[in-house]
């Protein structure tokens, strides 16, 4: 990078922010603890927001498997609510086929909290866990994915349209974060490359 006159870009430090809505109801079932040993153990979930130009804000929920680092699954709507969370949870869920016990841990917002969501976990056989009330680094790796997206992708881009940032990010996701950038947690391999060297050798 020296040779070549090439600069990271440097993430900002992580600052607090207080969530309105938030449930007081679930336990923290991570706290903290994100190693796994396995695949399906462990996948934590958030939502960001992205701004387009004529269509205002717009959110992407996202879904990541701790072990591979991999999105096993994401979704983007004009308005933030259930059923955003709920497709995203329903695409890693029919894409990844995990065994029953999964931990599946987010933070308290009213959309993972609601009724409907908790059913869907439930019908799949995940167990819910909820970060502690104020406390965003309960759910530090989530967070961190939405850190990269905006600062390799979406802060370099100006959305016209909501489908143009929901195809973007889908793009960024699938054909590059998942595939091709490569992780110094995951011994310099890509999640892709984790999970397929996992599922060969099962």
């Amino acid at each position: 990078m020296n040779n070549l006159g090439i600069r990271s870009i440097v993430t900002r430090k992580f600052r607090y922010h207080s969530k309105m809505n938030v449930s007081d109801e679930g336990v923290n079932l991570l706290n903290q603890d994100f190693t796994t040993t396995a695949i399906h153990q462990k996948w934590v979930a958030d939502i960001t927001y992205i701004y387009t130009q004529n269509h205002g804000w717009t959110y992407l929920a996202s879904i990541e498997d701790l072990h591979t680092r991999k999105i096993v699954g994401s979704a983007m709507s004009t308005t933030i609510d259930k059923e955003l969370v709920i497709e995203a949870l329903d695409q890693a869920y029919f894409r990844q086929r995990p065994k029953p016990g999964i931990i599946f841990h987010s933070d308290r917002g009213s959309q993972y909290t609601a009724e409907a969501f908790k059913k869907r976990l439930n019908d799949y056989d995940m167990i819910q866990s909820l970060s502690d009330k104020g406390n965003p680094y309960d759910n530090a790796c989530i967070e961190s994915f939405h850190s990269i997206i905006k600062k390799e992708y979406v802060h370099h881009t100006r959305f016209k349209t909501f489908e143009e940032a929901r195809l973007g990010c889908f793009d960024f996701i699938e054909g590059w974060y998942n595939r091709n950038r490569i992780h110094g947690s995951l011994n310099y391999q890509t999640p892709h490359e984790v999970e397929k060297s996992i599922r060969n050798h099962q």
